[in-house]
C-alpha cells in the first residue's frame, strides 16, 4: 500500500496516548504486526503456517488464518507502508467513531476482505496472501465516506479523499479482473466495501450528507461483486488475452472449463456436507452438466 499522510490526522505519539482506547488499540495492532511479521521474515515455515491459504482454509478448516494472516507481511516495505497508513487513518477514524467503531471496522475489514478473496479464489488451491491491507482499507474508506473533503497527501501532493478512494476501488476491481498476482486486490475491495457499509451504519447521517460519495464508491464496487457472483466465468474470460483469431469455439472451451471448476466445487461440497447442503443454483448447475 502506498504511503500517505492526511492533513486532519497529522498526529504524533503524544496525541495517540491522549486518545485513550483508540490510541491503545492502534498501537497494539501496530506492535503485533511488527513482532509477528518480523518472525515471518525469518521463517518461511512460520509464514506458511499462518498465511491465508485457500486450500488450508477450505479443506483443512484452518479458519484461524482469517486473522493470523493479517499480522504477516511480505517484506519490511510492505509492513512499513501498511503501518503508516494504519497510524494516520486509525487516529482519524477514532476521533469520529471512537475506539469501538475503529476496532469494529478494522476487524470486519480483515475478515470480510479475506472472505471475499476466498470466494474469488476458491478454485485456486495455490492461492495464498498475507497483510493487514484489507483492514486498513476498510478504515481508510470509512474515513473517506465520513469526511470526503479530507486532503490526503500522496507523494507530498494533496489529493481529495473521495478521488483517491474512487481510484483505489477502481484499481482493485481492475486488479481482480486482470488476475495479476502478487497483490490481494480481492481482499482490498472486500475490506473497503465493508468499511463503508459499517461506517454508514455507525453514523447514518453520512448517508444523507455525503450521498454522492457513497454512490461514487459503492455503485461500481457492488456492481462488480454482483457480476462475479452471478457470472463467475466473467473473471476467467477476462484473465485471458484473446489473440487475433480468437473464435467462438475458443470462448466455449473457456466457459466449459469454468463449468467444470464449478462442478468440482459442488462435488466437494456434497462430499463434505451432503446433497441437502446444495443451493438451488448449485443443483441446477449439477443437473445441467450431468446431461449427456
Amino acid at each position: 500500500m502506498i504511503a500517505f499522510v492526511t492533513r486532519q490526522a497529522a498526529v504524533n505519539l503524544r496525541f495517540y496516548l491522549s486518545m485513550g482506547l483508540t490510541g491503545i488499540f492502534v498501537l497494539l495492532i501496530i506492535a503485533a504486526n511488527i513482532l509477528v511479521s518480523a518472525k515471518g521474515f525469518k521463517s518461511s515455515d512460520f509464514m506458511a503456517r499462518y498465511d491465508f491459504h485457500t486450500e488450508r482454509v477450505l479443506i483443512y478448516k484452518e479458519y484461524r488464518r482469517f486473522i493470523t494472516s493479517a499480522f504477516l507481511h511480505v517484506n519490511w516495505w510492505h509492513l512499513i507502508f501498511n503501518m503508516i497508513a494504519l497510524y494516520f487513518f486509525g487516529a482519524q477514524l477514532g476521533t469520529i467513531l471512537g475506539a469501538i467503531g475503529f476496532l469494529a471496522i478494522y476487524v470486519a475489514g480483515v475478515l470480510g476482505g479475506n472472505a471475499f478473496a476466498l470466494y474469488i479464489q476458491r478454485n485456486n488451491s495455490g492461492y495464498s496472501t498475507v497483510g493487514a491491507s484489507a483492514g486498513i482499507n476498510a478504515v481508510m474508506m470509512a474515513c473517506i465516506v465520513l469526511i470526503p473533503g479530507m486532503s490526503i497527501y500522496l507523494f507530498f501532493l494533496p489529493v481529495p479523499g473521495w478521488l483517491l478512494g474512487l481510484a483505489y476501488m477502481l484499481f482493485s476491481i481492475y486488479g481482480i479482473r486482470s488476475r495479476k498476482e502478487g497483490v490481494s486486490h480481492e481482499a482490498h475491495l472486500g475490506g473497503g466495501i465493508l468499511g463503508i457499509l459499517i461506517a454508514l451504519l455507525w453514523q447514518p447521517s453520512a448517508l444523507v450528507d455525503n450521498w454522492w460519495v457513497v454512490l461514487l464508491l459503492l455503485v461500481p464496487s457492488l456492481a462488480f461483486v454482483l457480476i462475479v457472483v452471478r457470472y463467475p466465468h466473467y473473471l476467467l474470460i477476462g484473465s485471458i488475452r484473446p489473440k487475433a483469431n480468437y473464435t467462438r469455439y475458443d470462448r466455449e472451451n473457456i466457459e466449459k472449463k469454468v463449468t467444470e471448476a464449478q462442478v468440482d466445487a459442488i462435488l466437494e461440497k456434497i462430499n463434505q456436507k451432503g446433497m441437502r447442503s446444495l443451493t438451488r443454483q448449485e443443483k441446477e448447475t449439477l443437473h445441467k452438466y450431468s446431461k449427456p
